[in-house]
């Protein structure tokens, strides 16, 4: 009995713990989906090649300018964004989510019922049918020899 109160409890607690997971705020893309995607430098983007050179105060600034409004820009998007477009994958990934577990995985079940009943009819008229047939057909030809000869 104590031992099922205990499983209780930590079934419980794995259940209670997926909704309340700890959030890494310093590793933020932990399986690194969005490692070539998204990360773009300002020497991505933006180069001189050697003998075309702007001056060196536009290029510090031109430097600063791109990669401070970059920053901005995002925190300012992803604030007002953020969570709308979060809800809406949400909504995304749970519709997905119960079509595929209330429909697309019962349906590819009863079509795989289906098939091995059409599947042992179908094995049962060929053993039926088919066998004795080809049994005969090779009783027939089974003694017929071939001989090859070559005649110079």
């Amino acid at each position: 009995m104590a031992d099922q109160y205990q499983y209780n409890i930590n079934e419980e607690k794995i259940v209670k713990d997926s909704h309340t997971k700890e959030i890494d705020l310093i590793n933020r893309d932990p399986k690194q989906i969005n490692e070539d995607v998204v990360k773009v430098e300002f020497e991505d983007v933006i180069a001189e090649p050697d003998g075309t050179h702007s001056l060196d105060g536009v290029w510090k600034l031109s430097y600063t300018t791109f990669t401070v409004s970059k920053y901005w820009c995002y925190r300012v998007l992803s604030a007002v964004f953020g969570i709308p477009v979060a809800l809406l994958w949400g909504f995304l990934f749970a519709c997905i989510s119960f079509c595929h577990i209330w429909a697309v995985v019962p349906c590819i079940k009863s079509c795989l019922i289906e098939s091995q009943c059409i599947s042992r009819i179908y094995s049962l008229c060929i053993q039926t049918f088919c066998d004795p047939f080809f049994e005969a057909l090779g009783k027939i030809f089974s003694s017929v020899r071939v001989a090859l000869r070559k005649e110079v």
